[in-house]
């Protein structure tokens, strides 16, 4: 059960991302965007970037869950853990990849 604490917390924090940033507050917490200056910031798609990034964080909460379990049916302990970490550091550079389409040139 204890292995299941580590697996709900991030969960649950990908969860609370994706619902408390939003356009107001995006200026301030979205790390990139709250450096940019104002003309880049004109540049920057932000209404369909965050509709991409809540969606994103969204599924990642669903998603690590399900690969967390299933490794854990398929794999022992320490495999799980190896899988569902590979899992939570690949996901972030697809993100950034398919991100790049929201800079306006």
């Amino acid at each position: 059960m204890s292995l299941y604490i580590p697996v709900i917390f991030v969960s649950v924090l990908y969860i609370s991302i994706s619902y408390f940033i939003n356009q107001d507050n995006a200026k301030f917490l979205l790390s990139g965007y709250n450096t940019m200056s104002e003309e880049k910031r004109k540049k920057f798609d932000i209404k369909n970037y965050l509709i991409f990034f809540k969606r994103f964080f969204k599924q990642q909460a669903v998603y690590s869950f399900f690969v967390f379990q299933l490794s854990f049916m398929i794999f022992e302990k320490q495999n799980t853990i190896l899988i569902w970490s590979a899992f939570l550091i690949i996901s972030p550079i697809y993100f950034i990849i398919k991100s790049q389409k929201f800079h306006k040139k």
